[in-house]
């Protein structure tokens, strides 16, 4: 048994962290994430006529899709080392014209210091795993990347905690000899969510590996969000409809 437990950052993502997850994320997960990053975020990067920021891009879903739907120039911000080298090894494969709209940035966004770059800012499957005080120097980094006017989107963290253990299970998928599977289990510990990933292959001859990794989260309500982030310059939009989403604007200058 392999474990790692990824302590829950402050400002900063270790970059040993999804040192583990990274090499079962695609198969086992990245196929419905992509589709669910389409529904959430295609028809907003479609529109983007500066760039687009893809706030903790891991192996790449949003910003494949970005240069995807868009002829703008995106932002890859990704700190863990792991992910960053999946998403690295997926960007070299595209063609050149699209390489050449894409800068990929090991760092939180605040310490990548951009200024004006965007006018869409897209963190998926990210706030739920960032303390409030991460959180906090998100909005501003987030507010100094965007152009007044501009749309921040988020995925919203789960609202509180659960009141009792939260299960799933990622479908079996086989390749060549070997199958992969895993779970995911969600439990209250304290004023946090405990969040333990359990990956494993299979061979003919039986279980061959077994792995598990441990995330922290915070739980937030909508509400809570969108007072934190008014106090950072942006107000809710009405432009984006989808419950799993918040989306505010930047409010423009005076």
């Amino acid at each position: 048994m392999h474990s790692v437990i990824v302590e829950p950052p402050d400002t900063l993502t270790p970059p040993d962290s999804y040192a583990v997850s990274a090499e079962f994320y695609d198969v086992l997960q990245a196929q419905d994430d992509a589709r669910r990053v389409r529904h959430l975020y295609g028809p907003a990067v479609a529109k983007a006529r500066l760039g687009v920021v893809d706030v903790g891009a891991g192996t790449g879903r949003v910003t494949l899709m970005s240069l995807a739907r868009s002829e703008v120039g995106v932002h890859a911000v990704e700190p863990a080392r792991a992910m960053r080298a999946a998403l690295m090894t997926r960007l070299a494969a595209l063609p050149s014209t699209q390489r050449a709209r894409v800068s990929v940035h090991p760092h939180t966004l605040g310490e990548a210091a951009l200024h004006d770059v965007a006018d869409l800012v897209v963190c998926h499957n990210t706030v739920a795993c960032l303390s409030p005080a991460a959180r906090r120097a998100l909005w501003a980094a987030a507010g100094d990347a965007l152009v007044p006017g501009g749309t921040l989107l988020l995925q919203l963290p789960p609202a509180r905690l659960p009141v009792e253990d939260r299960h799933r299970v990622f479908p079996v998928q086989r390749m060549g000899r070997h199958e992969y599977g895993g779970r995911m289990v969600m439990s209250a510990a304290g004023p946090r969510i405990r969040t333990r990933v359990e990956y494993w292959v299979r061979g003919t001859q039986g279980l061959l590996r077994q792995h598990t990794e441990t995330f922290w989260m915070w739980p937030a309500t909508r509400s809570d969000l969108t007072a934190d982030l008014r106090r950072h310059g942006f107000t809710v939009s009405s432009a984006h409809h989808d419950p799993a989403v918040l989306a505010v604007t930047l409010r423009q200058e005076a």
